[in-house]
């Protein structure tokens, strides 16, 4: 897995991924938590700031360099958001079905 520095509006994050995408939706979901905890249990990942409080910009960037480099790629927040949102709504359902729910 490689190490991604997250940065997207007061967000900045080191991440360990398989890829910078999944890196990004991470970052989401780290994000996301803060208003809809998910898991009580956290992968292993080295933050650089405090969660609480976190906000998204309109971009997020990643660099496998460090903070404040040019973005080796970078993504549009509400694409990762939508991708994130379809992913919990899967995750969901699978849930619901292992619990005999749905």
């Amino acid at each position: 897995m490689s190490k991604y520095y997250v940065e997207s509006g007061s967000v900045r994050l080191v991440i360990q991924a398989a890829d910078a995408r999944r890196a990004a939706l991470w970052s989401v979901h780290r994000v996301m938590e803060q208003v809809l905890p998910l898991v009580e249990e956290v992968p292993d990942e080295m933050d650089q700031e405090p969660v609480g409080g976190m906000v998204l910009g309109d971009a997020i960037t990643l660099n496998e360099q460090g903070f404040g480099r040019l973005a080796d790629t970078q993504y549009d927040t509400m694409d990762v958001v939508a991708e994130w949102s379809q992913l919990m709504l899967v995750l969901d359902k699978i849930e619901g079905l292992a619990r005999g729910v749905c």
